[in-house]
């Protein structure tokens, strides 16, 4: 079952009081929650799978995630794993972040970030988490920061149609036009779309498919675009509103190398027919 277009729906009222409801019912429908992991944005790449059909496709780099701290429900009030990717000189961290990475011995790290899950996906500190952390074929959710494009108006932000381009109109053409009534109200009201500083939010992009995993490199190659610019840290996690592919088995807590692994990219399993349909009439 799909419930993640009651969490898209364009009421805001109706997200704010079903959010912790939807997200209760999709944990019921995925069982055990597990952890996600922090990658870096390397870019976009096009692939072919086997019918030689075109994958586009966002690549992933885990670099160096670990366990920092392991949080549970009776010490911290909820059960969670915080975790750390990538490297930071020691001399641009402070005392207390040394001593936290030392206590979890682990390196300085550029990027931290706490994940939610359940009692059986819990990881001890200093864990190597890898990109055989995500199966080909599964859907992931990924959270990043929306590339930045400054200050920008209507057309561009809000997809405004514009105003006429003649008949009388002066160097108005791309202005917003009124953005209020009279004397009554006698205001511009909360949310009015104008004008502002475009991009650089959180964004979420929900149930995309794995198509490939290098564990070698670990590389995560996702299908579809991811939010962010090259060289930013964005989050993976398992699909939290849609439940996983009936074929998909996912390693609980997570997959950790064991040095006999003989196949190291591992494709999406292609689809039995051929996708594309030729007319032979």
């Amino acid at each position: 079952m799909d419930i993640s277009r009651f969490c898209k729906s364009g009421v805001p009222a109706l997200q704010g009081v079903f959010r912790t409801q939807c997200r209760g019912f999709a944990r019921m429908l995925n069982g055990s929650q597990r952890t996600g992991l922090i990658a870096m944005k390397i870019g976009m790449l096009g692939l072919w799978d086997d019918w030689g059909q075109q994958r586009v496709v966002t690549i992933l780099h885990v670099d160096q995630c670990q366990v920092l701290q392991v949080k549970t429900k009776e010490r911290d009030g909820s059960n969670a794993l915080q975790l750390g990717a990538g490297i930071r000189k020691t001399k641009n961290v402070n005392k207390p972040m040394l001593g936290h990475f030392a206590r979890a011995r682990c390196p300085p790290k550029a990027r931290i970030k706490e994940f939610a899950v359940t009692e059986d996906c819990m990881i001890a500190e200093g864990t190597h988490l890898n990109a055989a952390h995500f199966v080909p074929g599964q859907l992931v959710d990924v959270t990043g920061t929306s590339i930045g494009k400054g200050f920008q108006g209507v057309m561009k932000r809000h997809n405004f149609k514009g105003q006429s381009a003649s008949h009388g109109n002066s160097k108005s053409h791309r202005s917003a036009g009124s953005t209020g009534q009279c004397q009554d109200p006698g205001r511009t009201f909360k949310g009015k779309e104008m004008a502002g500083r475009m991009g650089g939010k959180q964004a979420n992009v929900l149930n995309l498919p794995i198509y490939k995993v290098d564990t070698l490199r670990n590389l995560v190659y996702v299908e579809g675009h991811v939010p962010g610019n090259k060289g930013g840290f964005v989050y993976i996690r398992d699909a939290f509103y849609k439940k996983q592919p009936a074929d998909i088995e996912l390693p609980y807590p997570t997959k950790l190398f064991s040095g006999e692994e003989t196949e190291f990219e591992i494709y999406a399993p292609a689809p039995e027919a051929d996708p594309i349909k030729y007319d032979m009439s």
